[in-house]
């Protein structure tokens, strides 16, 4: 038999718990799907799938065998891609998923030179600020500002992802200025309710030393720019992301506190599941993008510079 064509069969039918999905996607009939399968299980001598009327899931030694036949499937395709992909032009629509304040402030700005660039092209953009899931929900590729941990999808690094600490002049005129993460206890905080993992700060000293400060926030939002909004009315100290408040900290209506403490989080990703090779036109939005942000986009320069 043919145990690469059947791998990467098996890894379409854990990806999509679905024999029809599977033959759909790698252009088979159900049948044909059904019978690799039963031929990969002869084969090893050991069950790959439950199957059951309403769902089919793999077993614990399935899931083993999946992450190996979905890599194997990813080496396969971008073989492929390798060959044919400089004969390609991008084209066609690209389903794309970012949050909502950097897709509002720095995505959506860049699209229509992206497009003119790209005239047989056409993008789907989504805004929101949970994680999706990039199969089940049809995406192309995401855009995410974190640190990634998610070893089901491939990555790549668009711009770092600074943090500043900030207050409205008028709250830190009744308040106090902080001098350092431990003052903070006594202060109002506004805090990001999406946060992977405990709800705390971390903030890094000139030494590279870690304090955490656990969070008791006064007000917990969901959104980014719903947190800036209750900063700029003097509501309290918040930690929000540079690309969001340069504009404010230059014009005075923020104003960083702590500015020996930095907030590098992770970075922001363009992500992409590994199930899917890099086609022509999710290389050339990726490359497009990590040339207009890069290691120093134009929301940083401010501090860049000052810190030179």
């Amino acid at each position: 038999m043919d145990m690469v064509g059947a791998m990467i069969t098996f890894a379409r039918v854990v990806e999509t718990n679905s024999f029809s999905e599977a033959a759909r996607r790698l252009d088979m009939s159900k049948s044909a799907v059904s019978k690799q399968i039963a031929r990969l299980e002869d084969r090893l001598g050991v069950r790959l799938l439950n199957r059951t009327t309403r769902r089919i899931s793999a077993t614990e030694v399935g899931l083993a065998l999946y992450e190996r036949c979905a890599r194997i499937a990813q080496e396969v395709e971008a073989a492929e891609l390798a060959v044919t992909r400089h004969q390609e032009v991008p084209r066609g629509q690209l389903k794309v998923n970012a949050p909502v304040s950097f897709g509002h402030l720095q995505v959506a700005p860049a699209l229509p030179e992206f497009l003119d660039t790209y005239p047989d092209l056409s993008i789907d953009l989504t805004l929101n600020d949970r994680f999706v899931d990039l199969v089940d929900e049809g995406f192309d590729l995401a855009i995410r500002v974190a640190r990634l941990q998610d070893s089901s999808l491939i990555a790549r690094r668009l711009a770092p992802a600074r943090r500043a600490t900030v207050a409205a002049p008028a709250y830190l005129e009744r308040h106090g200025r902080p001098q350092t993460p431990s003052d903070l206890g006594g202060h109002r905080l506004l805090a990001y309710s999406y946060l992977a993992g405990p709800q705390e700060w971390r903030f890094t000293d000139g030494d590279g030393a870690i304090q955490s400060i656990r969070l008791e926030a006064r007000l917990l939002v969901n959104n980014g720019d719903a947190i800036r909004s209750a900063c700029l009315a003097g509501g309290g100290i918040a930690v929000l992301p540079t690309f969001l408040i340069a504009d404010d900290l230059c014009e005075g209506r923020l104003v960083r506190i702590l500015p020996e403490h930095d907030h590098e989080f992770g970075g922001i990703y363009a992500i992409w599941p590994h199930s899917r090779h890099l086609s022509p036109k999710v290389r050339v939005f990726v490359d497009f993008l990590a040339k207009r942000f890069g290691d120093r986009p134009d929301w940083d320069l401010p501090f860049l510079e000052a810190a030179e």
